[in-house]
């Protein structure tokens, strides 16, 4: 099962009661962020979850509300004594900009990896995550990010006898072991059934509504997308800015088809975002209107 939280759910700066966009996940021990904004330690710290397992933080671009909040949450991190590597993917300059902030946060007790995004897809695995970036449509280079957990297929115990495979090897192999013996070998694949659907989390920010948004999400298990504007005659603004409105939002979700939508990424000038809750039903009806530090927890299904 996955774990995830929406630390925060504002766009362009911290307000008090909502913090700037960002999510993490939990799998197996190990920890993901995407996004690091202005206030994201403080909004972690509420949660109770650990600075200490986080093994990736993902950056969709390189505006403020999306990355200022970083030299703060790896001194912290370093605090919680964490000593594992880190690795950071984002868009290509990572490492430069990552290296500028960390002047005020010159010394860590971890290795910092860096993985550079130049593609418009690009697949990565860390720590038991299958995640995609693909590019999106901002003012600036901006990425966003499918979460996958795959899953084995099941153990075919009838495929083992009948190929004599010995009983002792049998957890080895479901294991993913290959093992040869006697000039004979016997691999996982000779007794796994086919992969069974895994957990897929499809996450955007900062994007005007372009069709690899909506190619990313097809059978996510949740979809969370900005709607930065819900007020009528904001089109506009939101075409200048490379930004999205709530409905636009809802539209990808209608022709995605992901099992559930999150809102976020709210403007500052939105006080009730949930106001045009209603209306954004009326194009996708699973559509909810998170509050900082929502959580769900998504399980494997047969």
């Amino acid at each position: 099962m996955l774990d995830l939280c929406l630390l925060g759910t504002g766009g362009m700066m911290p307000l008090p009661g909502r913090w700037t966009t960002s999510l993490m996940t939990r799998y197996n021990g190990s920890s993901l962020l995407i996004d690091c904004g202005e206030g994201t330690q403080v909004a972690l710290k509420k949660t109770g979850w650990s600075f200490k397992p986080v093994d990736v933080i993902c950056i969709t671009h390189f505006h403020a509300d999306h990355i200022a909040g970083l030299p703060g949450f790896l001194l912290t991190m370093g605090n919680a004594d964490r000593t594992e590597d880190l690795l950071i993917i984002g868009p290509k300059g990572i490492e430069r900009v990552v290296n500028s902030l960390r002047i005020i946060a010159p010394e860590l007790p971890f290795k910092i990896r860096f993985y550079e995004l130049t593609g418009d897809f690009e697949t990565i695995e860390a720590c038991g995550y299958t995640i995609d970036a693909f590019k999106v449509h901002h003012r600036v280079v901006c990425y966003g990010y499918n979460i996958r957990i795959g899953r084995q297929g099941r153990f075919d115990a009838q495929a083992a006898r009948e190929q004599g495979i010995p009983l002792e090897y049998w957890n080895r192999l479901q294991h993913g072991e290959t093992i040869c013996e006697d000039g004979i070998c016997y691999t996982p694949e000779m007794v796994m059934g086919p992969p069974r659907k895994g957990i897929k989390v499809t996450y955007c920010t900062d994007s005007r509504p372009v069709k690899a948004i909506a190619d990313n999400a097809v059978d996510a298990d949740l979809f969370i997308c900005e709607g930065m504007y819900g007020e009528d005659g904001k089109e506009s603004k939101a075409r200048e800015y490379r930004h999205m409105t709530m409905y636009e939002a809802a539209k990808l979700a209608a022709e995605a088809g992901p099992k559930e939508m999150w809102l976020t990424h709210y403007s500052p000038s939105l006080v009730r975002p949930d106001e045009y809750l209603p209306k954004v039903k009326q194009i996708f009806a699973n559509t909810k209107m998170p509050k900082d530090g929502w959580m769900k927890t998504i399980d494997f299904v047969d």
